[in-house]
């Protein structure tokens, strides 16, 4: 009798819990992101996307994981990976490309606000390389407006996740940490040369105020150059009608995505539908999602 009783309970908590998954993904799936694939539970960190090919992606971890990058089909298995050599994943944040193919990784997580020196690794195009190694060439920033390491509370905004590329630089958009949050967000350019710079400073965007939802996480612009996509824990920005260096003073749409788990990051699919993914919390997350910006 116990052991039925004991049946009876353990099948009603496994069909709470199945339950609750299917209405994580029905609230995720009847909201504006569509899932596309459950990612590898090995990459449950995962924080920066690209597409080159068809129905895949190549993804990279943040701090703590390994030097590599990984090659991810829409089924959400893993097909292909690099050492990244000449490398050293201090807090990879974010992935972008240019129009020939190479992949720049952004080194530039910094919580704290405490580094003094960033890198971004530029790697050939990835989809053309063989072996199991890539060969990277360092891209070495520093931010001058940053005066201390870290800096008061009120000046915390020089933690970074989001950079996109076009016309031979790098776009940098960074991570707003101040106390009280102020919703800023810099902007910085550096040449996509193997080099070290001082960042250059081109503008500020204004987000919203709440810290949670507001603080950008990841970025990327469409392949005719018309829209910049800014990703947060929840928003999207698509930003139109721009002149570069200061995007800031486009046109601006805010989008609520309706899901509020660690999005992390973001990249055009094509000119009309973007990737998004989120790392793993739990029972949360972990997935590659389609938006179709079309219908917003």
């Amino acid at each position: 009798m116990k052991t039925l009783m004991r049946f009876h309970f353990n099948s009603h908590i496994l069909l709470i819990v199945y339950s609750f998954c299917l209405f994580q993904a029905s609230c995720q799936n009847s909201g504006k992101l569509n899932i596309v694939a459950d990612l590898p539970s090995n990459l449950e960190e995962n924080s920066g996307i690209q597409m080159y090919s068809d129905n895949a992606i190549w993804v990279i971890e943040d701090n703590g994981n390994k030097d590599e990058i990984y090659k991810v089909n829409f089924s959400g298995k893993v097909t292909k990976k690099f050492e990244v050599k000449n490398a050293k994943n201090k807090d990879w944040e974010d992935l972008a490309k240019d129009t020939i193919g190479n992949l720049y990784i952004g080194d530039f997580g910094n919580n704290s606000n405490d580094r003094k020196s960033m890198t971004i690794y530029k790697l050939p195009n990835p989809e053309k390389e063989k072996g199991e190694k890539i060969e990277a060439e360092k891209i070495e920033f520093t931010y001058p407006e940053q005066k201390k390491f870290p800096p008061k509370k009120s000046n915390l905004y020089y933690d970074t996740e989001a950079f996109f590329h076009w016309q031979n630089a790098l776009y940098i958009i960074t991570k707003n940490r101040t106390r009280p949050y102020d919703g800023k967000a810099l902007i910085y350019k550096v040449p996509d040369k193997k080099g070290n710079y001082k960042a250059e400073l081109v503008g500020e965007f204004i987000a919203c105020d709440n810290q949670k939802i507001c603080s950008i996480t990841s970025a990327d612009i469409s392949s005719d150059g018309k829209t910049i996509a800014l990703l947060s824990y929840g928003y999207l920005w698509l930003i139109t009608d721009f002149e570069l260096d200061d995007f800031s003073k486009g046109k601006k749409q805010q989008i609520d995505l309706d899901v509020r788990t660690q999005l992390e990051s973001v990249c055009f699919k094509n000119d009309s539908t973007l990737l998004v993914s989120d790392e793993r919390t739990g029972l949360n997350g972990g997935n590659l999602y389609t938006l179709d910006l079309s219908k917003l």
